[in-house]
């Protein structure tokens, strides 16, 4: 998730679980510390742009490193703030934590059960950035720092409550807009090896349906307030048939694995391009890369990846999403 979402959700638990055992902002200011903590391996530089990505949310985001890291945490917050050691670490576990489940329900992938599970785990049920995540924990937290009632504290309590139940709602519509998509690929006479639902920018009203078949993919966008029109898909091609040439290239290989089967190659001059498909729509995807060149002898040869993003225009996005998330069958920017 964004950073203003880990800071206001780890601020949420900070007072919520400390209470008035500390001043509340004290509890705020830790738990927000402690929330934003597991996002700093950004500044780490592994080599290359692919490895930057693949290994983000790696060793910074296991559950298993973080209960570690916490009651070294809280003996620092304890001797600083006072209160109890105890109560300090369940608050800075629990902000700590939170931090990686969060980031679960996004499409990206987190490697949350290192160091015994190296694989990145996603639920993709939320997007990046999500109002109806932030909002309820920005407000019942001012509330709660605001008002000096013991009372205010149930406004946090009760905004950390409504933004839990909405991310898992959010799971449970995800789950209704898949089986919608599988029968009607089904209908369609598609027979897909893998199914990605994702939900479209700041909003689970929309969802983007990817349906990967063989040496093609389609494309289809379902809305929870569309009619009972089946969900339409657009082909597109994979480039199946740059997979040998890019075999021996192991920032392809990386990609491969990372996206869980996601992604598409391309060439674009003499360049071999590979895209996870997870992140973007057609044809705007966050993370594509060139990673080898094909020479004039028919020779491929690696090369440093270069990351190159497309992005649609902001306002021919939001043209085109406020619309279609509320039920209107309007075709996606291209």
């Amino acid at each position: 998730m964004d950073s203003l979402t880990h800071l206001a959700l780890g601020a949420a638990v900070g007072v919520a679980f400390m209470g008035r055992r500390v001043a509340p902002w004290k509890a705020a200011l830790w738990g927000a510390a402690c929330n934003t903590l597991p996002d700093l391996d950004v500044f780490i530089d592994h080599g290359d742009a692919v490895r930057n990505m693949v290994l983000h949310r790696g060793h910074s985001h296991s559950l298993f490193w973080l209960t570690l890291l916490a009651p070294l945490l809280a003996l620092g917050a304890q001797r600083l703030m006072g209160g109890s050691f105890r109560r300090w670490w369940l608050t800075t576990w629990l902000a700590l934590v939170t931090h990686p489940l969060l980031d679960l329900m996004t499409v990206y992938g987190t490697r949350l059960l290192l160091p015994f599970d190296d694989r990145p785990h996603a639920i993709g049920s939320v997007f990046i950035i999500d109002p109806l995540v932030t909002l309820p924990l920005l407000a019942g937290l001012a509330v709660a720092l605001l008002r000096r009632r013991p009372q205010a504290l149930r406004w946090n309590a009760a905004g950390l409550a409504l933004a839990v139940a909405y991310v898992g709602w959010s799971a449970l519509a995800q789950q209704q807009v898949r089986d919608a998509a599988i029968a009607a690929a089904h209908a369609q006479g598609l027979a897909p090896q893998r199914v990605l639902v994702t939900p479209a920018p700041l909003t689970t009203l929309l969802w983007r349906v990817v349906l990967v078949q063989d040496g093609h993919y389609h494309e289809g966008f379902k809305s929870l307030l569309d009619d009972d029109a089946p969900m339409a898909f657009e082909r597109f091609d994979r480039g199946a048939e740059l997979s040998p040439l890019l075999m021996p290239v192991e920032a392809a290989q990386e990609v491969r694995a990372f996206s869980q089967g996601f992604y598409k190659l391309a060439r674009a001059g003499d360049e071999l391009l590979i895209t996870d498909l997870r992140m973007g729509q057609e044809p705007f995807y966050a993370f594509t890369f060139a990673v080898a060149r094909r020479d004039a002898d028919g020779q491929v040869r690696p090369q440093a990846p270069v990351q190159l993003s497309a992005r649609v225009d902001a306002a021919r996005g939001l043209a085109w999403l406020l619309p279609r998330m509320l039920g209107r069958p309007l075709p996606p920017p291209r």
